[in-house]
């Protein structure tokens, strides 16, 4: 008999790849029994707000809103990376500007696409006219 499905002699069905959790197991693949008492909604403590963010990974510091423009030649930016695409930059410089720049680059298809937003920065204490 090739079949897997066999009807036994009380007209019960026997499918040896039934879904029982409880029954079918493979080695190293067991279910573990875990006590409710491991979950809880624990708030997070004032020691876990009190510590700095993580640090930005060295890859993101690369980005094309960085990278210093050149008007005389007309070579192509280099390629990004993959880390920092699909991500939106701003662009930080000492001494402080009037005008901040927004960047975010994407792929499309083979070729690299950068989209940057210039936007006017207003200082703290400074009145408009």
């Amino acid at each position: 008999m090739n079949s897997q499905l066999v009807v036994d002699l009380n007209s019960k069905m026997n499918n040896p790849y039934a879904a029982n959790p409880g029954e079918a197991t493979v080695m190293g693949f067991e279910i573990l029994k875990t006590s409710d008492s491991g979950y809880n909604n624990a708030y997070p403590l004032n020691e876990d707000e009190a510590r700095d963010p993580p640090e930005i990974p060295p890859q993101l510091q690369n980005t094309l809103v960085g990278y210093p423009a050149n008007v005389d030649s007309f070579s192509s930016l280099p390629l990004p990376q993959n880390a920092i695409l699909n991500h939106l930059y701003i662009e930080n410089r000492e001494p402080q500007r009037s005008v901040v720049a927004l960047g975010y680059t994407h792929r499309f298809r083979t070729k690299f696409v950068t989209a940057v937003l210039y936007k006017p920065v207003q200082r703290r204490g400074a009145t408009n006219i």
